[in-house]
Formats: structure tokens, sequence, C-alpha cells
């Protein structure tokens, strides 16, 4: 039976992301060690010309997006997605970490991903994240992450509502953190990059899901139109905007999660709360991927993380976040003549297959 996610597509979408499912499956044994997701398996060239993905790293954070998407398999596919570990084996090792954890973002996916799979460890998982979440400033993943941990667990939302909320205040899009301090320097503060979006989208349509909220559905469509607008001509999820009028700031590196995965997840969330349903975008976005055969690896079931320029230390993005600050819509231009976009980052991050395991198997609201 076809995921009603996956129904939503047309057939030859249907086949990709079925397809992209199971690679997603394959693909996460070999970065699981020791019981923890590695930070990357990172591509190697062969004298011969093949590839081979070498692991390398390893991440809580990344372990528990993993957990959240292998949560949606049923449980023989979920051994074999943690190399015959149990989703409580994976999940119980994380909530073991807690006292460790020094992050809110790391805290609230442990949190979130105790919730999905029904773990007793989640009261710990809460208490940690209250005791971590307390600065006046905050990066806007990180909140949105904690929302909707809060969501799963149906706990208190109001503090993260409220402050999730109040970050689009006199905004189009979100910016990079909530709240004042000195997270992000002058000149970029003006600036949000993707996740800032999807995450906080994702968030408020779960606790419209939840709560029949409707400013937060109001937020969320906000989020998903602005994104919508300004998707590239080939399906493109651009990086970073202005957060002010919604505007691209720069739209390099295009990232194969973003694709697959992050965008059609809270999209789709926000269509399962009862909101729009952005399915042309979702599909257009896939086109990208489908468009790029290089990208996906079936042998070594990954995908290439991202599409980017080859310019050094991320120039084009500090100047172009400079330009805009000062006047808005300012692009310089030239900047896409002297770094086109012809590098290709060949990894692939555990979190990857994670969350496309969860933005497509998942189930919300109605």
């Amino acid at each position: 039976m076809t995921h009603h996610r996956i129904a939503l597509l047309g057939s030859g979408h249907q086949d990709f992301i079925t397809g992209m499912v199971d690679l997603s499956v394959r693909g996460l044994p070999p970065g699981y060690v020791d019981g923890e997701f590695v930070f990357t398996r990172r591509g190697r060239q062969e004298p011969g010309g093949e590839w081979t993905a070498v692991p390398e790293g390893r991440s809580i954070r990344y372990s528990a997006i993993v957990a959240l998407g292998v949560a949606t398999l049923d449980a023989g596919r979920q051994r074999a997605a943690l190399a015959d570990d149990t989703l409580h084996d994976l999940v119980g090792r994380l909530v073991k970490r807690l006292p460790e954890v020094t992050g809110v973002g790391d805290a609230a996916l442990i949190c979130w991903a105790a919730a999905e799979s029904g773990h007793s460890g989640l009261d710990v998982a809460l208490r940690r994240l209250a005791e971590l979440d307390t600065a006046p400033q905050i990066y806007t993943v990180e909140a949105s992450w904690a929302l909707a941990a809060l969501v799963a667990a149906g706990a208190d939302t109001e503090r993260a509502r409220e402050r999730l909320l109040g970050g689009l205040t006199g905004d189009r899009l979100y910016r990079h953190t909530l709240g004042e301090g000195p997270l992000v320097p002058w000149y970029r503060a003006h600036v949000g990059c993707f996740a800032d979006q999807v995450y906080p989208l994702q968030a408020l349509a779960r606790l419209h899901a939840a709560t029949g909220d409707p400013e937060a559905l109001r937020a969320a469509e906000q989020v998903a139109d602005g994104i919508c607008r300004a998707q590239g001509d080939q399906g493109e999820w651009w990086w970073h905007y202005d957060a002010r009028n919604g505007s691209v700031v720069e739209g390099y590196p295009v990232y194969s999660v973003h694709q697959l995965a992050m965008a059609p997840m809270a999209l789709l969330d926000l269509a399962d709360a009862g909101g729009t349903a952005h399915v042309a975008e979702i599909s257009k976005g896939l086109d990208w991927m489908i468009e790029r055969p290089s990208f996906v690896l079936d042998e070594l079931a990954l995908t290439w993380r991202k599409e980017a320029r080859a310019d050094p230390r991320k120039l084009v993005r500090g100047l172009r976040a400079a330009a805009t600050r000062v006047h808005a819509g300012s692009g310089l231009g030239v900047l896409d003549r002297v770094y086109p976009p012809v590098a290709v980052d060949r990894e692939c991050r555990p979190y990857e297959l994670g969350w496309l395991l969860y933005a497509w198997l998942t189930r919300i609201g109605q």
C-alpha cells in the first residue's frame, strides 16, 4: 500500500520517492557504529574511478533525527535500518546521554524521539530540555525543535509557542535567531536560512494539528507561501533569505536534503494539519534531484549533499548578506559569474536519510 503522503504525487514521483525510502533504509546501517550514527559518510574516489564512502565522527543530533525517521517504519524495517538493533535501544542510549548534552536542539530532538517512539525516558528528556532552554536568545531551528518536541510529548507549549510566533513579528520570514543577543553579527541579523523557515513551519503546523491554534496555522501558511514564492525555476529550494521581505539573499548551496526531505516534510505537515497542500512545489523540488541522477548513488545507498559555488570561505554569502543589509535587494549579480555553482559536496550525513523517512512516512492530524 502506498503511504498517503507518497500517494499525493504523480506516478513518476511516487516511484522515485518509494525508491528513495528503500535507499534510506539500506543507507543507514553503514553509518551506524557502536549504537550511534556517524557525523558523515564522506565520498572518496578510488584509483579506478569508483566511489566509496568513509564514515567519520559521531553525532548525537543525527542519531536522534534518524530515530524519528526510523520510528515511522514497521518493526522489520526498523531492525534493517539499525543493523538489527531496535528503536528502543537507540532511543534508550540517547536518553542516557542527556546529562552530557548541553545544546537545546539536541535535547529537544531526543525528547521528540522519545515521545514518538513511546520511550519511558520521555520525562527525563523533558526535564533536561527545560533545564537547558533558559537563554534570552536562541537559534530559530532549536526553538522550533523545542516546540515540536513539546507538541509530540503533549507537554505545555505556551512559552515555546509565544517565542516562535513572536519571532515572525514584522517580518515576512524567520531570521536565524530569536531574541536579543550576540549569536549573529549585525550584517547578517536580517538573514534566515532555509532551515530557519522549514522547522518553524513544521512545528507550528504540528501545534495547529494538535490544538487547533489558528495563529500557529496563519504563521505556518505565511512561511510556506514565502518559500514557495521564492522557489527557483528548476525547483531549487534556495539557501539564504532576507527575512524582512522574503527575497533570496544567496541561493547556493542547493542541498539534496532540502529537495528530498525537509521541504516536503514541512509542507506535508502543513497539509496534514489542514493547511494548504503545496504538492506542485514539492514535486518541482523533487524534479531538481531527478534531473541530477549522479546525486543518487544506489550502490552506496546515499545521496551527495549539495551543489555549491566554488568560492573560498563562503565569500559570496558574506558579501551578499552585507550588501542586502544596507540596501534590500542588492544581490551583487557579478558574483554569479565569478563563482558559478559547479562544486558538488560528496558526503552524506545520516540525518538526511532520517528526515527523508520522516517526511514521507509520518502521519499527523487528519
